[in-house]
Protein backbone atom coordinates (compact mmCIF):
# COMPACT_ATOMS: atom_id res chain seq x y z
CA UNK A 1 0.00 0.00 0.00
CA UNK A 2 1.36 3.29 -1.19
CA UNK A 3 2.02 5.49 1.83
CA UNK A 4 2.92 9.81 0.66
CA UNK A 5 4.24 12.67 2.02
CA UNK A 6 5.23 16.25 0.45
CA UNK A 7 8.47 16.76 0.60
CA UNK A 8 9.37 21.08 0.47
CA UNK A 9 12.54 22.38 0.14
CA UNK A 10 12.83 26.08 1.43
CA UNK A 11 14.79 28.93 0.87
CA UNK A 12 13.81 32.17 2.37
CA UNK A 13 10.30 31.74 1.53
CA UNK A 14 8.93 33.01 4.99
CA UNK A 15 6.60 34.98 3.16
CA UNK A 16 4.92 31.91 1.04
CA UNK A 17 6.02 28.96 2.82
CA UNK A 18 2.53 28.75 5.30
CA UNK A 19 0.31 29.63 2.12
CA UNK A 20 1.86 26.54 0.24
CA UNK A 21 0.96 24.77 3.14
CA UNK A 22 -2.56 25.90 3.71
CA UNK A 23 -3.25 25.31 0.32
CA UNK A 24 -1.79 21.62 0.42
CA UNK A 25 -4.04 20.77 3.99
CA UNK A 26 -7.12 19.25 2.11
CA UNK A 27 -4.51 16.07 1.14
CA UNK A 28 -4.25 15.12 4.58
CA UNK A 29 -0.58 14.33 4.28
CA UNK A 30 2.57 14.73 5.71
CA UNK A 31 5.08 17.43 5.17
CA UNK A 32 8.90 17.49 4.97
CA UNK A 33 10.07 20.71 4.67
CA UNK A 34 13.79 21.08 4.17
CA UNK A 35 15.62 24.47 5.42
CA UNK A 36 18.55 24.40 3.14
CA UNK A 37 20.10 27.12 5.12
CA UNK A 38 17.32 29.65 5.34
CA UNK A 39 18.43 33.36 6.92
CA UNK A 40 16.59 33.49 10.08
CA UNK A 41 13.46 35.25 9.74
CA UNK A 42 12.57 31.79 7.73
CA UNK A 43 13.61 29.52 9.82
CA UNK A 44 11.70 31.09 12.89
CA UNK A 45 8.33 30.43 10.50
CA UNK A 46 9.41 27.04 9.67
CA UNK A 47 9.61 26.31 13.38
CA UNK A 48 6.80 27.89 14.23
CA UNK A 49 5.21 25.75 11.22
CA UNK A 50 6.17 22.29 12.66
CA UNK A 51 5.15 23.62 16.45
CA UNK A 52 1.76 24.28 14.36
CA UNK A 53 0.85 21.63 12.48
CA UNK A 54 2.93 18.98 14.76
CA UNK A 55 3.11 16.12 14.02
CA UNK A 56 2.14 16.57 10.86
CA UNK A 57 5.29 18.66 9.87
CA UNK A 58 8.89 17.10 10.30
CA UNK A 59 11.65 19.65 9.93
CA UNK A 60 14.65 18.70 8.46
CA UNK A 61 17.61 21.85 8.85
CA UNK A 62 20.25 22.42 6.76
CA UNK A 63 22.78 25.06 8.28
CA UNK A 64 24.36 25.54 4.49
CA UNK A 65 22.72 26.56 1.26
CA UNK A 66 23.64 23.50 -0.87
CA UNK A 67 20.49 24.37 -3.53
CA UNK A 68 17.44 22.93 -4.58
CA UNK A 69 18.57 19.75 -5.46
CA UNK A 70 20.96 19.13 -2.28
CA UNK A 71 17.55 19.78 -0.46
CA UNK A 72 14.94 17.95 -2.62
CA UNK A 73 17.68 14.63 -2.30
CA UNK A 74 17.97 15.30 1.20
CA UNK A 75 14.14 14.97 1.37
CA UNK A 76 13.72 11.97 -0.52
CA UNK A 77 16.04 10.17 1.58
CA UNK A 78 14.66 11.53 5.02
CA UNK A 79 11.01 10.26 3.92
CA UNK A 80 12.15 6.66 2.55
CA UNK A 81 14.17 6.43 6.20
CA UNK A 82 10.70 7.48 7.76
CA UNK A 83 8.65 4.58 5.77
CA UNK A 84 7.45 6.71 3.11
CA UNK A 85 6.53 4.44 -0.14
CA UNK A 86 6.20 7.99 -2.19
CA UNK A 87 7.02 11.57 -2.04
CA UNK A 88 5.32 14.67 -3.54
CA UNK A 89 8.11 17.20 -4.66
CA UNK A 90 6.57 20.88 -4.59
CA UNK A 91 8.11 23.90 -4.73
CA UNK A 92 7.63 26.59 -1.68
CA UNK A 93 6.78 29.39 -3.47
CA UNK A 94 3.22 28.41 -4.23
CA UNK A 95 3.57 28.31 -8.30
CA UNK A 96 1.83 25.19 -8.10
CA UNK A 97 -2.25 24.47 -8.53
CA UNK A 98 -3.20 22.22 -5.63
CA UNK A 99 -5.64 20.62 -8.38
CA UNK A 100 -3.46 19.15 -10.10
CA UNK A 101 -2.27 16.76 -6.94
CA UNK A 102 -4.59 14.46 -6.89
CA UNK A 103 -3.67 12.96 -10.59
CA UNK A 104 -0.47 12.53 -9.01
CA UNK A 105 -1.74 10.39 -6.69
CA UNK A 106 -4.03 8.18 -8.63
CA UNK A 107 -1.25 8.09 -11.16
CA UNK A 108 1.17 6.80 -8.77
CA UNK A 109 -1.07 4.64 -7.28
CA UNK A 110 -2.02 3.55 -10.72
CA UNK A 111 1.42 2.94 -11.49
CA UNK A 112 3.23 2.62 -8.10
CA UNK A 113 7.03 2.10 -9.79
CA UNK A 114 6.85 5.06 -12.11
CA UNK A 115 8.32 8.74 -11.43
CA UNK A 116 5.20 10.94 -11.83
CA UNK A 117 6.23 14.24 -13.55
CA UNK A 118 4.56 17.58 -14.38
CA UNK A 119 4.67 19.04 -17.20
CA UNK A 120 3.61 23.11 -17.30
CA UNK A 121 0.76 24.86 -18.91
CA UNK A 122 1.73 28.72 -18.23
CA UNK A 123 -0.40 31.14 -17.78
CA UNK A 124 -0.01 34.99 -18.87
CA UNK A 125 2.32 35.87 -15.81
CA UNK A 126 5.33 33.38 -16.65
CA UNK A 127 8.59 35.21 -17.98
CA UNK A 128 9.31 35.18 -21.48
CA UNK A 129 12.90 34.57 -20.63
CA UNK A 130 12.08 31.73 -18.72
CA UNK A 131 10.10 29.77 -21.69
CA UNK A 132 12.93 30.26 -24.07
CA UNK A 133 15.75 29.09 -21.58
CA UNK A 134 13.32 25.47 -20.93
CA UNK A 135 13.31 25.37 -24.87
CA UNK A 136 16.84 25.41 -25.04
CA UNK A 137 17.09 23.12 -22.08
CA UNK A 138 14.00 20.50 -24.20
CA UNK A 139 16.75 20.52 -26.72
CA UNK A 140 19.41 19.53 -24.95
CA UNK A 141 17.09 16.46 -23.38
CA UNK A 142 15.99 15.20 -27.12
CA UNK A 143 19.70 14.82 -27.75
CA UNK A 144 20.65 13.37 -24.49
CA UNK A 145 18.27 10.77 -24.45
CA UNK A 146 17.81 10.10 -28.17
CA UNK A 147 14.12 10.68 -28.01
CA UNK A 148 11.29 13.19 -27.79
CA UNK A 149 9.61 10.97 -24.84
CA UNK A 150 10.36 13.69 -21.75
CA UNK A 151 8.41 17.01 -22.76
CA UNK A 152 9.50 18.77 -19.60
CA UNK A 153 12.59 17.88 -17.41
CA UNK A 154 12.15 21.20 -15.40
CA UNK A 155 8.88 20.90 -13.92
CA UNK A 156 9.09 20.76 -9.92
CA UNK A 157 5.83 19.05 -9.21
CA UNK A 158 6.61 15.45 -9.12
CA UNK A 159 6.02 12.10 -7.32
CA UNK A 160 8.84 10.19 -7.03
CA UNK A 161 8.84 6.35 -6.00
CA UNK A 162 10.92 6.62 -3.29
CA UNK A 163 13.41 3.06 -2.71
CA UNK A 164 14.39 3.15 -6.76
CA UNK A 165 14.63 6.79 -6.65
CA UNK A 166 17.00 6.79 -3.33
CA UNK A 167 18.99 3.80 -5.16
CA UNK A 168 19.30 5.71 -8.21
CA UNK A 169 20.86 8.85 -6.50
CA UNK A 170 23.20 6.85 -4.47
CA UNK A 171 24.10 4.75 -7.77
CA UNK A 172 24.42 8.14 -9.85
CA UNK A 173 25.51 11.51 -9.56
CA UNK A 174 23.06 14.16 -10.06
CA UNK A 175 23.61 18.41 -9.63
CA UNK A 176 22.92 20.11 -6.12
CA UNK A 177 21.06 22.93 -7.06
CA UNK A 178 18.41 23.75 -10.54
CA UNK A 179 20.48 21.49 -12.42
CA UNK A 180 19.22 18.79 -10.33
CA UNK A 181 15.76 18.38 -11.65
CA UNK A 182 16.76 17.76 -15.50
CA UNK A 183 19.52 15.56 -14.45
CA UNK A 184 17.71 13.27 -12.26
CA UNK A 185 14.66 12.67 -15.18
CA UNK A 186 17.44 11.93 -18.13
CA UNK A 187 19.39 9.38 -15.36
CA UNK A 188 16.16 7.69 -14.11
CA UNK A 189 15.03 7.53 -18.15
CA UNK A 190 18.68 6.01 -18.79
CA UNK A 191 18.00 3.51 -16.48
CA UNK A 192 14.77 2.17 -18.29
CA UNK A 193 12.86 3.77 -15.18
CA UNK A 194 8.99 3.77 -15.69
CA UNK A 195 8.37 7.25 -16.45
CA UNK A 196 4.20 9.12 -16.56
CA UNK A 197 3.91 13.09 -16.94
CA UNK A 198 0.43 14.83 -16.39
CA UNK A 199 -0.20 18.11 -17.45
CA UNK A 200 0.42 20.70 -14.45
CA UNK A 201 -1.05 24.74 -14.28
CA UNK A 202 1.90 27.15 -13.18
CA UNK A 203 2.03 30.52 -12.39
CA UNK A 204 4.46 33.27 -11.78
CA UNK A 205 3.39 35.69 -8.67
CA UNK A 206 4.42 39.07 -9.12
CA UNK A 207 5.50 39.29 -5.31
CA UNK A 208 7.54 35.62 -6.02
CA UNK A 209 10.95 34.83 -5.25
CA UNK A 210 13.47 33.24 -7.45
CA UNK A 211 16.55 31.91 -6.38
CA UNK A 212 18.27 31.14 -9.88
CA UNK A 213 20.95 32.41 -10.37
CA UNK A 214 21.59 34.10 -13.63
CA UNK A 215 25.24 32.90 -14.50
CA UNK A 216 26.14 29.93 -11.94
CA UNK A 217 22.92 28.15 -12.59
CA UNK A 218 22.99 28.68 -16.24
CA UNK A 219 26.61 27.74 -15.92
CA UNK A 220 25.30 24.84 -14.29
CA UNK A 221 22.99 23.81 -16.33
CA UNK A 222 25.10 23.62 -19.42
CA UNK A 223 27.99 21.48 -17.59
CA UNK A 224 24.86 19.52 -17.05
CA UNK A 225 24.21 19.11 -20.36
CA UNK A 226 27.72 18.84 -21.22
CA UNK A 227 27.98 16.10 -18.93
CA UNK A 228 24.73 13.89 -19.93
CA UNK A 229 25.79 14.77 -23.83
CA UNK A 230 29.03 12.62 -23.14
CA UNK A 231 26.90 10.10 -21.71
CA UNK A 232 25.20 9.83 -24.09
CA UNK A 233 27.32 9.36 -26.52
CA UNK A 234 29.21 6.47 -24.15
CA UNK A 235 26.03 5.09 -23.87
CA UNK A 236 25.29 4.92 -27.70
CA UNK A 237 28.82 3.26 -28.10
CA UNK A 238 27.96 0.48 -26.10
CA UNK A 239 24.98 -0.12 -27.10
CA UNK A 240 26.01 -0.35 -30.52
CA UNK A 241 28.71 -2.85 -29.51
CA UNK A 242 26.45 -5.26 -27.59
CA UNK A 243 23.35 -5.10 -28.97
CA UNK A 244 19.60 -3.28 -27.58
CA UNK A 245 19.74 -4.96 -24.12
CA UNK A 246 22.92 -2.88 -23.29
Amino acid sequence: MSKFCFVIPVYNHEGAIAETLASLDEFNLPYILIDDGCDEPCRKELQRLEQSYRPQVHLEIRNDNGGKGAAVKHGLRVARKLGYSHAIQVDADGQHSPADIPQFLDRSRQFPKALISGYPLYDKSVPRIRLWGRYLTHVWIWINTLSLDIKDSMCGLRCYPLSRTVDLLDKEYTGDRMDFDPEVIVRWYWNKGEFHQVPVKVSYPKDGISHFRGFEDNLLISAMHTRLFFGMVARALRISRMGPKA
